[in-house]
């Protein structure tokens, strides 16, 4: 089996390491901008360039890109494919949406849940219990503690922390290095810690 990944750019090349590491050959990237030259010895092309029934796994961490791509993609025919780096821990019970990305170094604790096409990048920890949603984004270094629900499109920024019970609503972004410790409504911006609001 051979693997297209969407986007060549710095997480492309970080989920080619991932395949590489899984014995998982990957046949070319797709991205728009990039298309005709190669990275790392790998054809980079069009995503209509990729044939129906093709295994893919989106390198962008911008939840509305990889939107937009699994869209595209499977609207081609293309099928998505889990893919997980052997020195990532994911612990038993835990449930796996098609398409996640998960890095070397993350750990995912007990019971947990991630949505469709959810990164968790390396060096990040998710705790007990925790759900995450489709297209969720947990940036390096980053925690998320037990019993934690992200919502849809939340993206969880470098060494931020998401304290034990919080839900952080749809599309919200916790800003790098970010302390959670109450509820974020869907779409807002949180920075500092404790964390507040952006002021926009």
């Amino acid at each position: 089996m051979y693997l297209y990944i969407a986007g060549a750019g710095g997480l492309g090349r970080e989920t080619l390491d991932v395949a590489l590491a899984c014995g998982v050959g990957v046949r070319a990237f797709l991205d728009d901008q990039r298309a005709g030259v190669s990275v790392r010895g790998v054809p980079v092309v069009v995503p209509a360039e990729a044939p129906e029934g093709a295994h893919y796994v989106v390198g962008i961490a911008d939840p509305r890109a990889r939107r937009r791509l699994e869209q595209l993609l499977d609207g081609r025919g293309l099928e998505p494919f889990t893919l997980i780096h052997p020195r990532a821990v994911i612990a038993p019970e835990t449930t796996l949406g098609i398409g996640c990305l998960v890095l070397s170094g993350a750990y995912v604790s007990s019971s947990v849940v991630l949505g469709a096409h959810t990164q968790v990048q390396y060096n990040a920890t998710i705790g007990h219990d925790a759900v995450l949603g489709d297209r969720v984004t947990v940036l390096p270094g980053a925690n998320v503690s037990g019993s934690v629900t992200l919502e849809d499109d939340v993206t969880v920024g470098s060494n931020a922390v998401v304290l034990q019970g919080r839900r952080v609503g749809r599309g919200a972004f916790i800003g790098a290095g970010a302390v959670v410790t109450r509820d974020v409504p869907p779409g807002a911006v949180m920075i500092g810690s404790p964390a507040r609001p952006l002021q926009r």
